[in-house]
């Protein structure tokens, strides 16, 4: 008879390790979820819509720390031109951009800053 209140305890006792242990992979997987899965899907849907923000004459920054301005899409390539060298003209893959500055954004910001160089002069 003691063997059957030994067993039933040791039962419970294992019913709650196992429900702590599948709390314990919940809050694992929720960890992993927070800190590896979202930013890499935040970051995939950014680098989505940089690529398809991409149109002739932005100004881009490559992967390798370049600036040059698109003068050719294709569906999943660009050429880029880099410097005022017109024969420095390099096709690359969508992806390999990491920044676009549109046209009217350098230009907003190149005469934002004379407007206030010539405010700090008065």
């Amino acid at each position: 008879m003691n063997f059957l209140v030994a067993s039933t305890d040791a039962a419970s006792a294992g019913g709650g390790s196992l429900s702590f242990f599948l709390i314990y992979i919940v809050i694992i997987g929720l960890f992993f979820y927070l800190m590896i899965i979202r930013p890499q899907n935040q970051e995939k849907k950014k680098r989505e819509a940089i690529n398809n923000s991409l149109e002739v004459g932005d100004s881009v920054l490559t992967t390798a720390g370049f600036y040059g301005v698109i003068i050719d899409i294709t569906e999943d390539t660009v050429i880029v031109e880099f410097g005022n060298n017109k024969n420095c003209r390099i096709p690359m893959q969508k992806s390999s951009i990491v920044q676009v500055e549109k046209p009217m954004d350098a230009a907003a910001a190149a005469s934002a800053t004379t407007e206030n160089e010539k405010k700090d002069k008065n």
